[in-house]
Formats: C-alpha cells, structure tokens, sequence
C-alpha cells in the first residue's frame, strides 16, 4: 500500500521549509510527497529543490499551475489525479508534523474510511520563534515548549499534545463529540475514495471547501473517524488575505444542502469530462 503526502502551498516559503523539515522528520514517511502549489513563485520552487537535493530518497513532485487567485481546490484535485498511491495523506504548507502524524494515518487507513486531525495553533509570536533547529529537534511539539508559547487555550487544545499514552489518546478520539469534519491541514483518504467523488468542488474557494469534501465522501458511504488527539500537528500563523466572510456562509449553507440531499459526484471536479 503505497502512500503519499500532499501539500498545499502558496506564496510562504519559509513556512514550506519548516514545514518540509518536519516531513523529514517522520518515523514512518510517506512513498512520496507532492508540492499543490496555487501559484507561487521562484522562491517556492527554490525551497522544494533544496529539500530534494537534500533528500534524494524521497521522491517529490512539484504541482503547480499559474496564480488566478485562491484556487486551493483545482490544484489539490491535479496533485490526486498524478498520483500512483494508494493512500494520500493532505496538510498545509504552514504546519508542522509530529513525528507519528504520516504513520498514525496510513496505519488506520481503510478503502471505506477518511480521517481527519486537528490544528494546535501558534499566535504570530511563537511562529516567528520557530527555527528548523526546534523542528528537527522535536521540541516544537513538546507540551513545555507549546505552553511556554501560549499554545494552550483550553483542555481540549492540551490534549491535543498526547500528554497520556496512545492507548488513552485512541479511546479519546472514539469519544470526543465532535463533528467529523474534513480539514485541509490534516487529513487522509485512499485516492479511489476521492475518485469516487470526483475530488474537491473547484467551484468552492475559501470556507468550507475541505468540509464539503467530506460530506460527499461520507454519502457515497466512506465515513470519516477523528485523529482528533493522536495526529498532532502545529499551525504556524499567517495572514488571510484571501478571506472572504459572505463566501464562507454561502459555503455553509451549500454544504447544508448537500447533506440534506445525499450529493456524491462533483461536476466541477477532477473528471471534467463527465459533466
């Protein structure tokens, strides 16, 4: 069961190569890594070229297509049509990866489930303390470090720092109440699930494009489990520019509909011929 490693990125090169440094880091890696790139520029591709050099065991590919605005979705559905895994595993280019996050999610990989994670965010102070030095070391994701840097705002966001054993931080994601949801930054599916689908709705900008996903998936009866508290990961802060508050809440209520309705297959997107 090949696997591989999607990343969203655009324009935030330092991030990436946090990012990257985290993704050498994994106990298990993935087959492969794939750069969705919205449109960078050089200093994007600079950053992808060096980690290859520097890794040259780890085959990477570099998805791009040319800057026409926030298009997260056509390029992520360009990343899963390349693709020769069986397993993709999806993140954000400003996050970072504990050193279990790929193994935790191929490990409970299954052709009728996707899985979904959550963020431990860091305020623009802490990101700007962070080097490739705390990274590689691990200490980013150390619970003294992350309390030290205002990480913690509430129990729930501590637990996510698997302060008990994995037994413990299991049980806790069978129980916790909440809704499952696809997140961007944190996910995973076997890439005939997505097919099945369709894939992201390149209409869908920001707000609510990942979730939509995972209404589909759950209709054609592939059904999403949290990694809520055992597939850590560390947002590194950033502006949003591209932010729209009207989009997000058309978003919301046209995911509304397509749960209510049973909608499985997008016509926007990665088959356009099937229109």
């Amino acid at each position: 069961m090949r696997s591989e490693l999607i990343i969203a990125t655009y324009e935030n090169p330092d991030s990436l190569a946090l990012c990257l440094a985290s993704v050498a880091g994994q106990r298990i890696r993935p087959d492969g890594v794939a750069i969705a790139d919205d449109g960078s520029g050089p200093e994007t591709a600079a950053v992808i070229d060096a980690f290859r050099a520097a890794h040259p065991d780890l085959p990477v590919r570099h998805v791009w297509h040319a800057d026409a605005g926030f298009r997260k979705a056509a390029i992520l559905n360009r990343a899963i049509a390349g693709s020769s895994a069986e397993v993709l595993v999806f993140i954000d280019g400003d996050v970072l990866i504990h050193p279990d996050f790929v193994a935790r999610h191929v490990g409970l990989a299954h052709p009728d489930r996707w899985a979904s994670g959550s963020l431990i965010r860091l305020d623009a102070q802490a990101t700007a303390a962070v080097t490739e030095a705390l990274v590689t070391s691990g200490r980013v994701f150390e619970r003294g470090w992350l309390r030290a840097n205002r990480a913690f705002d509430r129990i729930g966001t501590w637990l996510k720092a698997m302060p008990f054993p994995k037994p413990v931080m299991s049980l806790l994601d069978r129980l916790s109440p909440t809704q499952r949801a696809w997140c961007g930054a944190n996910a995973s599916a076997y890439r005939a699930a997505l097919l099945a689908v369709n894939g992201f709705d390149e209409t869908m900008r920001w707000g609510g494009g990942d979730k939509e996903l995972g209404v589909r998936l759950a209709n054609s009866g592939v059904t999403g489990v949290h990694l809520r508290f055992t597939a850590p990961l560390v947002h590194l802060d950033h502006p949003r520019g591209y932010a729209d508050p009207a989009h997000k809440a058309a978003n919301r209520a046209r995911i509304e509909t397509i749960r209510r309705g049973g909608g499985v297959w997008t016509r926007d997107g990665i088959d356009k011929a099937a229109r």
